[in-house]
């Protein structure tokens, strides 16, 4: 679904990416690791064509998409961001149904809002929840909220960007199983960003670990701790001496 080939980006003198391979197979959960700056934003990023690489090619199912008209390119995506990003001055259900009221396909606004009902159902919130404001919500039922919005119309490939940040670990497992849950259910195709490697083996089929601008190693989550890749075990036992420098 998702193929990176040679991918470059630099700015200025900083080279973030340096020449990125990769394969994200239809409905596969990718979840791509790495330390803070190595560029997996940018990566994200450069996806989404917010960012234009400097060389190298993104192909999505398929087709160039730096070619791609953008509006019905970016409708086959969804997008879980983190800390939420919700806007404070919508209701929730308006902030869930964002998309589905807007450009050539938008819904009437009755429509919208039941869709958005359900979708915050699928994600454990009732509908009462529907007409309160984000600031009303606890950490845990926004991001709910911000799940529900991700798969609101349905994507193909859904992106998560840390999705567990500043939860406790017991709201973490929580998005954790229903991320894990909806991308089966969907059958969709998703990429995750995340340090936290319980997020890491709750949702990965695949890992792909980015340093120094490449991928490091790519492979199957359960062959993750027996990779026998010093830069991997490293970041995955959290260890502070090994081939990857900490900045102190």
């Amino acid at each position: 679904m998702i193929e990176l080939r040679d991918v470059h980006k630099a700015f200025g003198a900083n080279k973030v990416l340096r020449g990125v391979n990769l394969t994200i197979p239809k409905g596969e959960s990718m979840v791509i690791i790495g330390g803070s700056g190595t560029g997996k934003s940018v990566l994200l990023k450069s996806i989404l064509g917010l960012v234009h690489p400097d060389q190298g090619k993104i192909l999505i199912d398929g087709h160039d998409a730096a070619k791609a008209e953008r509006e019905a390119f970016l409708a086959r995506f969804g997008m879980l961001f983190q800390g939420a990003a919700l806007f404070d001055s919508l209701p929730v259900w308006h902030n869930v149904a964002f998309r589905l009221l807007r450009g050539k396909s938008r819904l009437a606004r009755d429509e919208a809002r039941d869709i958005a009902i359900e979708k915050l159902r699928r994600v454990g919130l009732k509908p009462q929840v529907a007409d309160l404001f984000p600031a009303e919500l606890s950490g845990g039922m926004q991001k709910r909220v911000g799940l529900a919005r991700a798969i609101a119309a349905d994507p193909e490939i859904i992106f998560f960007d840390e999705p567990t940040t500043g939860l406790d670990p017991i709201m973490s497992g929580v998005i954790n199983d229903l991320i894990r849950e909806i991308v089966v259910e969907m059958g969709a195709t998703a990429m995750t960003i995340t340090h936290d490697m319980s997020s890491v083996r709750a949702i990965a089929d695949d890992v792909a670990m980015l340093h120094d601008g490449v991928i490091q190693w790519v492979g199957r989550v359960q062959d993750m701790d027996n990779s026998g890749d010093p830069y991997l075990n490293q970041f995955i036992h959290g260890r502070a001496d090994g081939p990857i420098e900490a900045v102190r």
